[in-house]
C-alpha cells in the first residue's frame, strides 16, 4: 500500500511557517492541514482527503473522466472545497459552488472527478438553452424520429456527475425541468420512459422481474448520479436569478478567489526571475480592485485569474512596464469614467505601478522565423528599449511573412508598437483589439495572421447570435436524416487557425459565456455530444487508454489544435451609459478571457503618412484640411462632435482620398457632408459640423459651373457619359435581369447619378439614403440601365433573418434543399445586388454584410463560403468564388421617425459610399412633372411644388413628421392628366386624407395648402368679389387749348444750363435677405386680392413709399430710413438700413420722408431714392449695396441753417419733389415747391440740366418724355412744356412753354373757365385706342390722358398733348368732391390715428391702369358711400382702406375693402402725412396693384375684369365642379338579339324590373319597347330601376327602316300627349 501525497515539500514549510506566526491570533483550529491521498488496495481504489474516504469505481467510459485537471501541489483552499464537496457527494446532495466569475469554478469540480475517477456531462448552459438540451431530443434517422437522450438523462442512467455552467445565464422557467430530478431523482422523459430513483426501483425489482419494468418503461437513476452546479452570485453580477424551488435543492459553496498567500506562491512559481516585490504588489492590485469597496466604486472586478499568463510575459521581458501590464488585463482607460479612471490610478500609484513613462514599451517586431524543434511555433524578435528579445509563439501552418512587407499595410509608429504588444500576449493568452470603428482593427488582425502564418476564420457577430450559430447548427443529410454541421468556430479550432471574432460587443453576454471554456481550458461540449479536448490533456487520454485516434474519433472526442487562438475585436464600450443601446458590454466575465488590447487613434501625422501611402496622388493641401477637420472633431467631448467623428473614420477618410485622388477639382466640403449624411442631421448637429467646416477653413464653394453644366447622360459607342464622367457600358450574360424603368431626366438626379459613378468605378459599394418616394429605387435602376448591368433584387423587412439573406430553404422529396438567394447569385455571377429597404432589417442581420464586403468572405448556412480570393478557393470543397464584378448598391430610409427603420447607417455607414437622395429642387421638379402631365397648366404645377416644398422644409425643421416626396405629387399630377375635370383641390386629398383625422397635422397642411393658393375645403359658391356700383354718365365738360400764337407773352423761352454732378462714396451697406412668407389669398374664397406678406420691419417703422418696375417691388420706409425689395413670386426680401445716412435726430425735429425711382436697363437692380425735405438723392445698388450721394447743385453742400422755431416755420417750407414717371429711361426731374427751376438728373451721363422757369410751381406731370404740364402755384394755372427730346449743350435753351387755357363747354373758347382743376393724377401714356372708344361710347382714335381729381372719378383729355387744336374733355363726375369730405366724419379711423390731420397727405395713392381701362384709388372709409356698398343690417369692416376702382370699360365703380394693418406706428402725426388712408399705393408692372398699408403688410390685387374673369374660371378648375347631380351606375352589355318593330309593350301591374326583353313597357337595355337603354324602342319610359345599357355599337346597328317606324310612333304619341 504507498499514497502519493498532493503537497509540494516548500509549501509545506511555508504552511508551517504561516502557522507559527498566525496560530497565536486565529486559535490552533483556524490551520488543520488536509492532504488528499490515494490508497491502492485490493478491493479498490480509495480516495482520502483528510479523514474522509471515497471509494472509487471504475468508470465504464474512461475517456469521458476528466484528465490533467489535478496540478502537483494542491493549495489548501482547494483541497477544502474538495473535501466539502466530497462530504456532499457522500451524502448524496448536490452541489452549487458559487463565486466571482473565472475558470477556478470549474477546474476545482473538474479536480473533484478527476480524483473520484467520475464520467462528466458538462453543458454550459446560455440564453437559448431549451429543455430539449438537457432531456431528450428528436433525431430523424431514415425517415423515422427518433428521441435521443441529453446530458441530464444520460448522466441520470450512467450514473455520471451533470456540470451545469452558467445557471443565471438560463432563460427563467426552463432549469425547473430538473427540479424533480434533483430533489426525487425522478423524470418523465418525452418517449414515454420514466426515471425512478433507485430505491424505489430496487425495491420494486425484489416484487417484479426486470422484464416487467422495462414494459412499464421504468428506467433506474443510478445512484452515483450528482449535479455539480456553477454560477455567479446574481445581484452582484449581470443574469437571472435563481429560481427558489431550484435555489433550494442545492447546497451552496462559496469558492472567492483563492487567498493571498496561495495566490502568491502560485505566482511566484509563474514567474521565477521576476522580483518578488513586483509580483506581491501586482497582486496587492488585483485583491484591492476585487474587494467590496471598489465594487462599491463601480470598479468591475480585476481578472485574478489572469495574472498567471501575464506574468508569464513578464518573466520573458523583466524590462515591460507594470502599468502596461495591467492595462491589458484590466483596460481601465477603455471602461471607466473620469471619476474611475481616477480611482485606479490611486490604487496604481498606492503600490507603485504607476511605471508607465518610465519603462519604454516594445516599439517594433524585428522578425518572425519558424523554431527549429517544434512544430507549430515561431520564434519572435521584438526590439524593446533598446535590447532585441526573441521568444516562442504558437503560429499557423502557412508560410510567415516577414513584418513590414506588405504592400496594402502601411505600418505608423503606433500600430509596430502595438504589434509587437499583440506577439507579446499572444505568447500566453487570447487577445481582444478594442478600437472605434474604422479604425483598422481587421487590418492590423490580417496582418498578425499574415506574419505568423495563420489562417484566418472571420466570424461576424450579431446581436440575437444564438450559442447554435457559434458551435454546430441543425442540417439535413440528403437521405432526409438530421445531423449537427460543426460552425467555422469549431473548424477553426481542429485545424488551428486564428478565430477573428468580429464585434463582441453586440452579441449577447449569455451567448457569449458558451465560449468561456473554450478561452480558459480549449475544452468544449458540442450538441451532438462531441468533445474537443486541449492538446496535451487528448494525448494523455490517449497514453492512458492506450487507443488511437481512430478509435477516440468514433467515440467523438477531438482534440483541438495547439496552434488555435481567438483573436476577437470590439468597439470600445460607452462609458458611464446604462442605457441598453450602448451597453457596458465589457464586464467582469468577459474581462477573464482576454488580454486586452486598445487601438490607439492615429497622430496626424501617422494618419497623413498612411493617406498618402494607400493613395498615391491625393492632392496635398486637401488631404491636410480634412485631417485638421478630423482631429479637431476628435478632440471636442461633446457626443454629437464624437458621432460626427466617428462618421469620419479612418476608413471614410480614405475613401474620401480615393476619389479625390481620381477628381482633385472636388471639393471637401462636399465629400465630408455626402459622409456623414449631413442632409440628414438634426439641425443642431448639422450647425455643429458646419461650423467645424468653416473653422478648419473648409469652405463648400459652389461651381460657379453648377447651373450651366451639363448634367445630360448619353451612350455613344459603348462608353456612358454622366456629367463629366464616363464609363464603359458592360457587356452581360442575362440580358433580361436589367432594369429598364420610365425615367425623366432631371438635373439634381443626374448630379446624384454622375457621383455615384465616380464612386462606382472606384470600385466602392454605395448606399442610397432617402426619405420615401425620392426617386432611389428609379435612380438605381436608370443608373444600372445606363450601365447595362443585371440586377439581383432583395427586400428586407422586419423578419428577415441571416439564413433567408443567403439561401432560400425548400424541401423537395423530403429532404430540404437550399436555393441560392439573389445575394448568392450576384456573388456568382457579378451582378449588382440592389438591396432595398435595408434599415427595415434588424441590424444584426445586415452586420453580415461587413464582412462580405470587407474582406469578400461569408460563410452561408449551408456550409459554403464566399471567398474573394480565387486562389484560396483552390482545392477546398464548398466554396463559392466572388465575382471581380459583383457590387452592391442598398438602400435605406434615413435615420429617425417617422420611418422607425433601425440605423442602418449608423451601424454598417463607413463600410459604403453613402449618398444622400433628396426631393429634387423646385425647378428640375417642375420640369419633371411637366412631363408626367403635359396637359396640365403650369400654375397648377407650380403651386403643387410650392406647397410641397414648404411642407418638405416643415418636416425638415420637425414642425410635421411625415415628410411629402415626389412620389405623391406625380400620382396627383398623373390623376389630374388623366382626368382634367377633377380639381386639384379634390385630387390632393388623395394624398392628405390619410392626415384627416388628426386635426393638428390637418390645419397645419390646411395651412399650408392655403398659403400656396390650393383651395383645398372651399365651394366653387364662395366668390366674395366686391360689390359694383354705377357710374354716372360722362360727360364732355370743356376744352384745353394749348396757346401757340407768336405772342411773345404766351410763348416763353426757357434758358437751361448742364453740370456734371457730383458724386460722393460709394459706401457699401449690408444686404439683409429675409424668407418673404408670401400667402396666395384665394384659398377658402375668390377675391380680388391673390396674395399678401409681411415686411420684416419694427413696429415703430413707417411705410413711406411703394413703387414697383417689371415684377420688382420697392417700399420705402422713413423711420429709420431703409428700402425693400422683393420680386412679386419671388420668396426671398432684401432690405438695405440707410439709418447711417440718414441719422434719426431727436424725435419730431425731421421727419424725413422718401420717393424710391427704380432704374431701367442698362442700370437694373438700382434704384434713386430722394429724401423731400434735405433734397439728399442717392443712388443705391440693391445687388452690392453700394450707396452713392448725388449732388445736383453745388450749394447743396453747405449745412443748412436750422430755424430756431422749427417747429413753427416748418410748414410753410415747400418740399423738393422728384418725378420719376421716366424713371425707366433712367431720367429723374426734381423741383422745389415754390420754386421755379426744374432740374432734370441724367443718371447714365451723369449730368444735370437745370431749367429756369418764369413761374412758381405747384406741382409738375411728365405727360410724355418731351412734354411736361406744370401748374402755377399761385393761380393753378397749367403750362406746357416742349423740350427736344435729347438735351445736350449745343441746342440748350430752346425749351418752350405754352400756357393753357381751360374753357367750359358753355361758354365757347376763350373765356377763361370758373374753375381750375388741380389734378392729382395724370397718366404719362395714352389709353389703348380699343379702351378710350369704350371708356367714351365712341369709336374714337386720338392722343389722350387720362387724369383723376379730386370732384371726378376720371376724365380723359382727347388729343393731349399732341394735338394743337382744343383738347376735348370729358368727365365722370363725382356726386360730392372728395377735397370736401372732412375727416371728422369717419370714427373707427380717428381712433387709430389720435385726432385731426394737421396737413395734407404728400401721397395721392391713385394710378390709372391703363390696359384695364381702370382709375384705382385708395380712400379712407370715410369717403366711401359704405351704405351702398353694404346692406343695411350689416355693420362695414375694420379696414385701413378701400380700393376705389372706376372701371371705364363697364362704366361700373367698386370699393374694396383692404384689411386692417395688424400694428400701427405710435407715431400718427406722423403717419397722417404720408396718406390720407392707411395704405399706400402703386400700379403693378403685371396688371393690377400693389397695396402696403403702415404695419408693413404687402397685398397684391387683381382689379382688371378680364383677368378676375380668367383667374375665376381657373380657380373653380381647381376646386373641381360637382355638378350635384346624382352618379349612375350602368352596365352595358350586347343582347345579341335583332330589333323587329317598334311598340309600346305591355304595362305591368307590379312595375318590376324588366331588363333586356321585348316584351314590357318600361324595361331598361331591351329591344322594340318604350323604355330606357335599350335599342329600336319608339320613346323613352322611364318605370325608375337601374338602368342597363346596350352599347352604342349595337344601338348603331338598328337597321334605317325600324329607326324610321320608331321615329313615326314617337312622333304620333308625342301629338296625342
Amino acid at each position: 500500500m504507498h499514497s502519493q501525497i498532493f503537497c509540494s515539500g516548500s509549501a509545506v514549510v511555508a504552511a508551517r511557517r504561516m502557522r507559527r506566526i498566525l496560530g497565536t491570533v486565529l486559535g490552533r483550529e483556524g490551520w488543520r492541514n488536509h492532504e488528499v491521498r490515494l490508497i491502492n488496495t485490493n478491493s479498490g481504489d480509495t480516495v482520502k482527503i483528510g479523514e474522509l474516504s471515497y471509494k472509487i469505481k471504475t468508470p465504464r467510459n474512461p475517456e469521458l473522466v476528466p484528465v490533467k485537471h489535478i496540478t502537483d501541489s494542491l493549495p489548501q483552499t482547494v483541497v477544502h472545497h474538495l473535501r466539502w464537496i466530497m462530504q456532499k457527494d457522500l451524502l448524496g446532495q448536490d452541489v452549487f459552488l458559487i463565486g466571482p466569475p473565472g475558470p477556478l469554478r470549474r477546474s476545482i469540480a473538474m479536480q473533484y472527478l478527476e480524483l473520484t475517477k467520475r464520467e462528466v456531462e458538462y453543458v454550459a448552459l446560455s440564453r437559448d438553452t431549451t429543455e430539449t438540451d438537457l432531456k431528450q431530443r428528436r433525431e430523424i434517422r431514415s425517415g423515422t424520429a427518433f428521441y435521443i437522450d441529453q446530458c441530464a438523462v444520460r448522466a441520470a442512467t450512467q450514473g455520471r456527475v451533470l456540470v451545469l455552467e452558467g445557471l443565471e445565464k438560463a432563460e427563467r422557467n426552463v432549469l425547473p425541468v430538473l427540479n424533480n430530478l434533483l430533489e426525487n431523482r425522478e423524470m418523465q422523459l418525452e418517449d414515454g420512459r420514466f426515471l425512478m430513483s433507485s430505491e424505489r426501483y430496487d425495491k420494486l425489482l425484489q416484487e417484479h422481474t426486470k422484464e416487467e419494468l422495462d414494459d412499464w418503461k421504468i428506467v433506474r437513476v443510478s445512484e452515483d448520479f450528482r449535479v455539480i452546479a456553477l454560477g455567479l452570485p446574481v445581484p452582484k453580477y449581470k443574469g437571472n436569478p435563481l429560481d427558489p424551488p431550484l435555489r433550494s435543492r442545492f447546497q451552496a459553496r462559496d469558492v472567492y478567489y483563492l487567498p493571498f498567500k496561495d495566490q502568491l506562491e502560485l505566482l511566484y512559481t509563474a514567474g521565477p526571475s521576476i522580483a518578488a516585490e513586483r509580483v506581491s504588489q501586482l497582486l496587492s492590485l488585483a485583491t484591492t480592485l476585487c474587494s467590496q469597496e471598489s465594487s462599491n466604486l463601480g470598479l468591475p472586478d480585476f481578472p485574478v485569474d489572469n495574472l498567471l499568463p501575464a506574468l508569464h510575459v513578464l518573466n520573458a521581458f523583466p524590462m515591460l512596464s507594470s502599468q502596461q501590464l495591467v492595462q491589458r488585463l484590466y483596460p481601465y482607460k477603455s471602461i471607466l469614467g473620469k471619476d474611475g479612471r481616477n480611482a485606479v490610478e490611486g490604487v496604481l500609484s498606492r503600490f507603485e505601478l504607476l511605471d508607465g513613462r518610465r519603462q519604454a514599451a516594445p516599439s517594433a517586431v524585428l522578425s518572425v522565423s519558424r523554431t527549429k524543434e517544434g512544430e507549430g511555433h515561431a520564434d519572435v524578435a521584438l526590439s524593446v528599449a533598446d535590447k532585441d528579445v526573441t521568444f516562442q509563439v504558437p503560429a499557423g501552418i502557412k508560410d510567415l511573412r516577414p513584418p513590414g512587407s506588405s504592400s496594402t499595410f502601411i505600418s505608423t509608429p503606433s500600430h509596430s508598437q502595438l504589434m509587437a504588444e499583440m506577439m507579446q500576449s499572444h505568447m500566453v493568452k487570447d487577445i481582444c483589439l478594442i478600437g472605434a470603428k474604422g479604425c483598422g482593427k481587421s487590418v492590423i488582425a490580417r496582418e498578425f495572421a499574415e506574419m505568423l502564418g495563420y489562417s484566418i476564420e472571420p466570424v461576424m457577430l450579431y446581436q440575437d447570435m444564438t450559442a447554435r450559430d457559434l458551435l454546430q447548427q441543425r442540417c439535413t443529410l440528403p437521405n432526409g436524416d438530421t445531423a449537427w454541421r460543426p460552425s467555422p468556430l469549431v473548424t477553426a479550432a481542429m485545424e488551428g487557425k486564428l478565430l477573428l471574432l468580429d464585434g463582441i460587443h453586440r452579441v449577447n453576454l449569455g451567448t457569449l459565456a458558451v465560449l468561456s471554456r473554450l478561452l480558459h481550458d480549449r475544452e468544449l461540449d458540442l450538441y451532438d455530444g462531441t468533445r474537443l479536448l486541449r492538446w496535451d490533456r487528448y494525448q494523455e487520454l490517449k497514453e492512458q487508454l492506450e487507443l488511437s485516434d481512430q478509435q477516440l474519433q468514433e467515440r467523438s472526442i477531438f482534440p483541438i489544435h495547439p496552434s488555435f487562438r481567438v483573436l476577437a475585436l470590439a468597439e470600445p464600450p460607452v462609458v458611464g451609459s446604462s442605457s441598453s443601446k450602448g451597453q457596458q458590454w465589457l464586464g467582469p466575465e468577459l474581462l477573464t478571457m482576454f488580454l486586452y488590447h486598445t487601438v490607439t487613434p492615429m497622430s496626424r501625422a501617422e494618419e497623413m503618412h498612411l493617406i498618402q501611402g494607400l493613395t498615391l496622388n491625393v492632392p496635398e493641401e486637401a488631404a491636410e484640411q480634412l485631417l485638421h477637420l478630423t482631429h479637431s472633431l476628435r478632440k471636442m467631448n461633446d457626443p454629437t462632435a464624437q458621432s460626427l467623428a466617428s462618421s469620419l473614420s479612418t476608413r471614410q477618410l480614405l475613401r474620401i482620398c480615393r476619389r479625390l485622388s481620381q477628381y482633385p477639382e472636388e471639393s471637401i466640403a462636399h465629400a465630408v457632408n455626402k459622409a456623414c449624411l449631413s442632409r440628414f442631421l438634426p439641425s443642431l448637429a448639422r450647425a455643429s459640423l458646419d461650423k467645424s467646416l468653416a473653422d478648419c477653413s473648409i469652405q463648400d464653394t459652389p461651381d460657379p459651373a453648377e447651373h450651366t453644366r451639363d448634367h445630360s447622360c448619353s451612350v455613344k459607342d459603348g462608353v456612358l457619359t454622366i456629367g463629366s464622367v464616363s464609363a464603359p457600358v458592360y457587356t452581360p450574360t442575362e440580358k433580361m435581369k436589367i432594369p429598364d424603368v420610365l425615367f425623366y431626366d432631371n438635373p439634381q438626379h443626374m448630379m446624384v447619378m454622375e457621383d455615384m459613378l465616380k464612386d462606382f468605378l472606384l470600385g466602392e459599394h454605395l448606399l442610397l439614403v432617402g426619405n420615401q418616394g425620392v426617386g432611389k429605387n428609379k435612380i438605381v435602376d436608370r443608373f444600372l440601365h445606363l450601365l447595362n448591368r443585371p440586377r439581383e433584387y432583395l427586400q428586407l423587412h422586419r423578419d428577415t433573418t441571416v439564413q433567408t439573406l443567403t439561401l432560400q430553404p425548400s424541401v423537395r422529396d423530403g429532404i430540404i434543399m437550399y436555393e441560392d438567394s439573389p445575394l448568392v447569385k450576384a456573388v456568382k455571377q457579378g451582378h449588382i445586388l440592389v438591396i432595398d429597404e435595408a434599415d427595415k432589417a434588424p441590424t444584426n442581420v445586415t452586420c453580415i454584410l461587413k464582412t462580405l464586403v470587407e474582406s469578400g468572405e461569408m460563410i452561408l448556412a449551408d456550409g459554403r463560403r464566399i471567398v474573394s480570393d480565387a486562389r484560396e478557393a483552390e482545392g477546398r470543397p464548398n466554396t463559392i468564388v466572388m465575382h471581380p464584378d459583383f457590387r452592391m448598391l442598398v438602400l435605406a430610409n434615413r435615420p429617425g421617425f417617422p420611418f422607425l427603420g433601425n440605423d442602418f447607417f449608423g451601424s454598417l455607414g463607413d463600410i459604403f459610399s453613402c449618398h444622400a437622395v433628396d426631393n429634387p429642387k423646385p425647378q428640375a421638379e417642375l420640369a419633371m412633372l411637366k412631363q408626367y402631365g403635359p396637359d396640365v397648366p403650369e400654375a397648377t404645377l407650380q403651386k403643387l411644388v410650392a406647397a410641397f416644398g414648404e411642407l418638405r422644409s416643415m418636416a425638415d425643421q420637425g414642425t410635421i413628421t411625415y415628410p411629402y416626396s415626389t412620389r405623391e405629387v406625380v400620382n396627383i399630377v398623373k390623376h389630374l392628366q388623366k382626368f382634367p375635370g377633377e380639381g386639384l383641390a379634390n385630387v390632393v386629398r388623395n394624398v392628405f386624407d390619410f392626415d384627416s383625422y388628426n386635426k393638428d397635422m390637418r390645419d397645419v397642411l390646411i395651412e399650408a395648402l392655403h398659403k400656396h393658393g390650393i383651395p383645398i375645403g372651399a365651394k366653387p359658391s364662395s366668390v366674395k368679389l366686391a360689390k359694383e356700383l354705377p357710374l354716372p354718365e360722362v360727360k364732355m365738360t370743356g376744352y384745353w387749348t394749348i396757346n401757340q400764337t407768336g405772342n411773345a407773352r404766351r410763348k416763353l423761352l426757357c434758358p437751361t444750363e448742364t453740370r456734371h454732378i457730383d458724386i460722393k462714396g460709394p459706401v457699401f451697406l449690408r444686404i439683409q435677405s429675409y424668407p418673404c412668407n408670401r400667402q396666395e389669398s384665394r384659398a377658402l374664397s375668390f377675391t380680388e386680392e391673390k396674395s399678401h406678406w409681411q415686411i420684416p420691419m419694427n413696429e415703430v417703422n413707417i411705410i413711406c413709399h411703394v413703387t414697383t418696375k417689371d415684377d420688382v417691388l420697392y417700399v420705402a420706409t422713413c423711420n429709420p430710413v431703409s428700402l425693400y425689395s422683393m420680386k412679386e413670386r419671388g420668396d426671398t426680401i432684401q432690405s438695405i438700413e440707410l439709418y447711417d445716412v440718414f441719422p434719426r435726430t431727436i424725435s419730431g425735429t425731421w421727419q424725413p420722408f422718401i420717393t424710391v425711382a427704380p432704374l431701367g436697363s442698362p442700370l437694373d437692380g438700382q434704384v434713386v431714392l430722394h429724401e423731400e425735405q434735405s433734397n439728399t438723392v442717392l443712388h443705391i445698388d440693391m445687388v452690392t449695396g453700394a450707396v452713392r450721394r448725388l449732388l445736383l447743385s453745388p450749394e447743396a453742400e453747405q449745412p443748412q441753417t436750422r430755424a430756431s422755431n422749427w417747429w413753427s416755420s416748418k410748414e410753410t417750407q415747400g418740399g423738393h419733389k422728384m418725378c420719376h414717371d421716366f424713371s425707366h429711361k433712367n431720367w429723374l426731374l426734381f423741383y422745389k415747391e415754390e420754386g421755379n427751376q426744374l432740374d432734370v438728373l441724367d443718371v447714365l451721363e451723369g449730368q444735370v440740366h437745370s431749367i429756369s422757369l418764369p413761374i412758381n410751381l405747384k406741382s409738375v406731370f411728365l405727360v410724355a418724355e418731351d412734354r411736361w404740364l406744370l401748374q402755377e402755384s399761385s393761380s393753378n394755372k397749367k403750362f406746357l412744356l416742349t423740350k427736344p427730346m435729347h438735351m445736350s449743350a449745343e441746342d440748350s435753351g430752346v425749351c418752350q412753354l405754352h400756357s393753357i387755357s381751360e374753357d367750359c363747354v358753355s361758354s365757347g373758347h376763350g373765356a377763361s373757365s370758373a374753375e381750375e382743376s388741380v389734378p392729382q393724377m395724370v397718366s404719362s401714356e395714352q389709353l389703348p385706342n380699343e379702351n378710350l372708344s369704350a371708356a367714351l361710347d365712341q369709336k374714337i382714335v386720338s392722343p389722350n390722358r387720362i387724369l383723376a381729381d379730386s370732384n371726378s372719378f376720371a376724365r380723359i383729355v382727347v388729343g393731349f398733348p399732341d394735338l394743337v387744336s382744343p383738347n376735348e374733355v370729358y368727365s365722370f363726375k363725382r356726386p360730392v368732391d372728395l377735397s370736401e369730405v372732412r375727416s371728422s366724419e369717419g370714427g373707427s379711423h380717428n381712433f387709430l390715428r389720435g385726432g385731426l390731420r394737421s396737413s395734407t397727405p404728400k401721397r395721392n395713392n391713385c394710378v390709372s391702369l391703363l390696359s384695364a381701362n381702370q382709375v384705382v384709388r385708395a380712400l379712407p372709409p370715410n369717403k366711401v358711400p359704405l351704405k351702398e356698398v353694404y346692406p343695411k343690417d350689416v355693420t362695414p369692416p375694420m379696414t385701413a382702406a378701400y380700393l376705389e376702382v372706376t372701371d371705364l370699360n363697364s362704366k361700373k365703380v367698386k370699393y374694396i375693402p383692404v384689411p386692417r394693418s395688424m400694428t400701427v406706428s405710435p407715431y400718427t402725426g406722423w403717419l397722417s402725412k404720408v396718406s390720407e388712408s392707411d395704405v399706400v399705393l402703386s400700379a403693378l408692372g403685371s396688371g393690377g396693384v400693389v397695396t402696403v398699408d403702415m404695419g408693413g403688410y404687402v397685398r397684391l390685387w387683381e382689379t382688371g375684369l378680364d383677368s378676375l374673369q380668367r383667374s375665376l374660371m381657373e380657380w373653380r378648375n381647381m376646386i373641381g365642379t360637382e355638378d350635384g347631380r346624382p352618379l349612375q351606375i350602368t352596365i352595358q352589355r350586347d343582347s345579341g338579339l335583332d330589333v323587329s318593330a317598334p311598340k309600346h309593350g305591355k304595362i305591368d301591374a307590379n312595375n318590376a324590373p324588366h331588363v333586356g326583353g321585348n316584351q314590357w313597357a318600361g324595361g331598361t337595355g331591351g329591344r322594340d319597347t318604350a323604355g330606357l337603354g335599350g335599342k329600336g324602342g319608339p320613346y323613352r319610359l322611364d318605370a325608375g330601376h337601374k338602368v342597363y345599357q346596350v352599347s352604342q355599337a349595337e344601338k348603331d346597328a338598328v337597321p334605317e327602316d325600324v329607326r324610321k317606324a320608331a321615329r313615326e310612333m314617337g312622333e304620333k304619341a308625342f301629338k296625342e300627349r
